[in-house]
């Protein structure tokens, strides 16, 4: 692989809102590491794109990324 799963190699984020666009990326991260071809990803992306079950199980990718990156980050609590 030739690229970091975990961008700057850190969970720790200043916000919740940063939290949660890293937790996009790391969502997006795995699926590219899981089909690194660009053109399959590309044209697997319509077919995601216009099934509701399917954007569903990405909107839990990313909850749990985010759950991950909220439990590093101590909820945010100071």
């Amino acid at each position: 692989m030739s690229f970091p799963l975990v961008p700057n190699g850190t969970l720790i984020t200043p916000t919740a809102e940063v939290g949660r666009q890293l937790a996009v990326t790391l969502a997006r991260l795995i699926i590219k590491a899981a089909q690194p071809d660009d053109q399959v990803r590309e044209t697997l992306r319509a077919v995601y794109a216009n099934d509701a079950t399917m954007l569903l199980q990405v909107g839990q990718i990313v909850a749990t990324e985010f759950a991950t990156i909220a439990a590093a980050n101590n909820y945010w609590r100071g």
